[in-house]
């Protein structure tokens, strides 16, 4: 299997749990989306609520932690057909753990799930997708879920 994540560790220590569920899930996206062709990767930075705080207020003058941040590189459009012999990232994707946990325990699913999630959510939006009008909503949250039951990663 090829690498399509290249991890970063925030202020918090390096898990090989994080790494190898991140390429796991990152994987099945690209599989699912027909991108394995391509020389995409994704960046994911897994931090600290301060550090993502900090993201947040900077990018989005939203001066609070979250879940999960997304920074893609492309436009919607630009990826249907990609095609590069270019290695080149998808975008970023930065996720709070200590926030990953917090939530897991608040819907009552596993850290596995909950992780997962929050990777697939990020990777559909550096696709371009996202979930403000409840078309597109109804759209990115079952890509979502094809995903993740392919990799019968299901709600508890």
């Amino acid at each position: 299997m090829e690498e399509r994540t290249q991890i970063e560790f925030l202020d918090i220590d390096a898990d090989d749990q994080y790494k190898n569920l991140a390429e796991l899930v990152v994987n099945k996206c690209f599989e699912t989306e027909d991108l394995l062709k391509t020389k995409l990767y994704i960046s994911l930075i897994l931090t600290t609520p301060d550090q993502i705080q900090k993201l947040n207020n900077t990018y989005r003058k939203i001066n609070k932690p979250t879940d999960v941040l997304s920074f893609p590189m492309f436009e919607k459009e630009e990826l249907v057909n990609f095609e590069s012999d270019i290695e080149e990232p998808l975008g970023d994707i930065v996720i709070s753990i200590e926030q990953v946990k917090k939530q897991a325990v608040e819907y009552g699913h596993s850290f596995e799930r909950e992780y997962a999630y929050m990777l697939v959510h990020g990777f559909y939006h550096l696709m371009g997708y996202d979930h403000i009008e409840l078309s597109d909503r109804t759209q990115m949250r079952e890509k979502e879920e094809n995903v993740l039951n392919q990799l019968n990663i299901i709600r508890e």
